[in-house]
């Protein structure tokens, strides 16, 4: 596959965040990047990225949504969940240079505006009150609370002497 771009690999890993269990909606999709990289990219390259990844066969539209193909999900397999986003990036990078697209696939025609009214869509709802489950939890510093089932214990007894 060439040319690789950072927006392509992004995508990747915002559909394998965001398809687990069904077709991802394009505004859950933008949500992961969003998760994924802290930035959304621009509706343009987003557009461009999914037509090039359609071409090439590692996306597909299916129900109202998109998913990955067989060949996305191999390509996407045993990254270091260790390692570091650009790491992860960097080794599927790697993979995608390696790929060769078998056959020909249907494209996905996405519009810049249908990216746009997404993207407005996430932002909205990220200021709204509702519960975001594609929001990463806020971490709570660990000395404010003492862990469960600990408790202070009573000091041993002075020792006696024996005589």
């Amino acid at each position: 596959m060439q040319p690789i771009h950072d927006v392509d690999v992004l995508l990747l890993l915002a559909l394998a965040l965001s398809s687990k269990r069904r077709p991802a909606e394009l505004v859950e999709i933008v949500a992961a990047t969003e998760i994924v990289q802290g930035v959304i990219p621009a509706d343009v390259r987003l557009v461009e990225a999914f037509s090039r990844l359609a071409r090439h066969g590692l996306i597909r539209a299916q129900d109202g949504g998109f998913t990955l193909t067989a060949e996305a999900q191999n390509v996407l397999a045993n990254p270091s969940r260790s390692a570091d986003t650009t790491k992860r990036i960097a080794g599927i990078k790697e993979k995608l240079a390696a790929y060769n697209a078998q056959g020909e696939h249907a494209p996905i025609q996405l519009t810049t505006k249908e990216v746009c009214v997404a993207i407005l869509a996430h932002r909205a709802s990220a200021n709204s009150a509702a519960k975001n489950l594609l929001a990463p939890k806020p971490q709570t510093s660990a000395s404010d609370k003492p862990r469960p089932g600990q408790r202070q214990r009573k000091p041993l007894p002075a020792r006696r002497r024996k005589d």
